[in-house]
């Protein structure tokens, strides 16, 4: 898997462009800054879209390439990531370490435990925002897993974040417009919850 990411992730281009997810964006305006994780960052547009806000940003992926090309944003934009080279597997924070933590298209074989250890991570009243990909994005070619049990349904999501309060699932269709690789019509879930 790894190495599919770093191939990916090789090419002089950012795959999932340079702007911060639109959802993320809206969202993080709405809370004042802190410490924030960003897991499975990838190439860095959201993690330094928070930087760029005042908050102090946590990221790790499992591709060294992405954390070279998002040291390059970061430099660009004049601001600092502490980015780690891990996997969710391996990753350790303290637990009610941070305000806010954000998924964006993070899809794993793993997922209810990924998202059980991640609640750990977060501070009492600390928000989770998610985005990713729906059971019904299978039917498009638009970006995401091609394995069904690696997409979300609102009730695997419900279930994963049960400790979070004010829980709010939404399916959305909409149009993605971010690189290559998330382009065109797609489902989507968005959550935010807090703890």
């Amino acid at each position: 898997m790894k190495n599919m990411w770093n191939e990916r992730y090789a090419q002089e281009e950012y795959v999932y462009g340079k702007e911060p997810n639109e959802f993320f964006k809206l969202e993080l305006l709405k809370y004042k800054p802190g410490k924030i994780l960003l897991p499975a960052e990838g190439e860095g547009r959201n993690a330094v879209y928070a930087a760029k806000l005042g908050w102090e940003v946590f990221a790790f992926d499992s591709s060294s390439e992405a954390i070279k090309k998002t040291e390059k944003l970061a430099s660009e934009e004049k601001v600092k990531i502490n980015y780690q080279l891990s996997f969710f597997e391996e990753v350790d924070y303290p637990n009610d370490f941070f305000d806010l933590i954000a998924l964006f298209y993070v899809h794993t074989f793993s997922r209810a435990e990924n998202h059980k250890k991640l609640t750990g991570f977060l501070k009492s009243k600390g928000t989770l925002i998610l985005e990713g990909f729906s059971k019904k994005q299978i039917k498009n070619n638009t970006g995401g897993p091609r394995k069904i049990e690696m997409l979300f349904s609102e009730e695997e999501l419900q279930s994963d974040f049960a400790e979070l309060t004010e829980l709010k699932i939404k399916k959305e269709e909409l149009h993605l417009n971010e690189g290559k690789h998330h382009q065109g019509k797609a489902s989507v879930i968005r959550l935010i919850g807090q703890k």
